[in-house]
């Protein structure tokens, strides 16, 4: 059964080539078993599979949400897998018609999967035709115009629906009450991520002692599309250098090429920073005037940059706006001045 691709959303590298995404592919888990990190979520969703294939019934409706690249597309395939059905993918966005919709609606085989992502993006119309698709398995279509209309009700096949989202509450409470399990994926451990890692360099085939797999670990953001980006530029560099193994040398000079530093911020991270200090005096600031002045786009900065700047401690957010912390001037080599208690 063929992998799935999700939209690449981080600031590390630009879009795969065509060969970048058969090897990121590659190294997605196919199994729940195989499946690192997550363990709540793995321990409920394996029960609730096991339940579903006891009764030869499809999966309830999942819907997952968390930052980008935590692995919602994977689970998404693995889901599909562990039931042994096939996986429609499809994204909020294009749908844009209520027959594009319908038409997937109706080839869907029983018990297949259809994975909706950025699911907080459909339009009120498509969420229309969702409700009864996902309640009844059927679909209203609407016949003729003016007085004469008429709804007709069309069965489909039994299916699972899987949203995946970074905004959850963009998401309207009549879709949402419709999920029968909701997981949230969050950002992975320290030991996780060297356990990504060293599964991973197998696979494609790259030797790393366990110093660089630490090093490369702390570099990630704690995500794993991330981690699987840094490591093919280290088979980029082993491979030209023509190193018998990737150590923490190597390890520190991909991520200098990179402009990626031990802690995983990159160049957009660090601009975000020192806007802040450099602009606002260290804040607070505004989400859509601090997007302005670094020029990107909200949802990017709340989506991408922001959720690691918080967990590591080098952000805040106040009543005002975003304020850059004691932490984070310490990383970036500036005078750590004395906390603002107005703020």
């Amino acid at each position: 059964m063929p992998l799935i691709t999700d939209e690449e959303m981080n600031n590390v590298s630009t879009n795969a080539a065509p060969d970048e995404r058969v090897l990121e592919n590659e190294l997605r888990p196919r199994s729940l078993g195989d499946f690192i990190g997550q363990e709540h979520l793995k321990d409920s969703l394996g029960v609730f599979l096991q339940a579903a294939q006891q009764r030869a019934e499809p999966l309830d409706h999942v819907l997952l949400y968390g930052n980008p690249g935590l692995g919602k597309t994977t689970l998404a395939n693995i889901i599909a897998s562990e039931m042994g059905r096939n996986c429609k993918v499809t994204s909020g966005p294009t749908l844009e018609k209520v027959g594009d919709l319908a038409a997937i609606l109706t080839a869907l085989e029983p018990g297949d999967v259809l994975f909706i992502d950025e699911i907080h993006r459909l339009n009120r119309s498509i969420e229309e035709v969702l409700y009864p698709a996902m309640e009844d398995f059927a679909i209203d279509l609407l016949i003729g115009k003016g007085p004469g209309a008429r709804t007709l009700r069309m069965q489909i096949n039994k299916f699972t629906l899987i949203g995946a989202t970074t905004r959850p509450s963009l998401i309207s409470s009549p879709l949402r009450d419709r999920f029968g399990a909701t997981f949230h994926l969050d950002f992975y451990t320290e030991e996780d991520m060297r356990a990504i890692i060293a599964r991973s360099a197998e696979i494609i085939g790259v030797a790393i002692d366990d110093a660089a797999v630490a090093r490369l670990a702390a570099a990630t953001r704690r995500t794993p599309r991330v981690a699987n980006r840094l490591l093919r530029r280290v088979r980029d560099v082993v491979q030209v250098e023509n190193k018998p193994i990737a150590d923490e040398t190597l390890i520190k000079k991909t991520l200098d090429m990179l402009r990626v530093d031990h802690l995983g911020l990159d160049h957009g991270d660090r601009k975000i920073l020192n806007t802040i200090i450099e602009t606002f005096r260290g804040g607070p600031v505004g989400l859509s005037t601090l997007a302005a002045a670094v020029a990107e786009e909200m949802e990017t900065l709340e989506t991408v940059n922001e959720p690691y700047l918080l967990q590591i401690g080098f952000l805040e957010r106040t009543p005002k706006g975003r304020c850059v912390t004691a932490r984070a001037l310490e990383h970036l080599g500036l005078p750590v001045a004395p906390l603002d208690t107005t703020r």
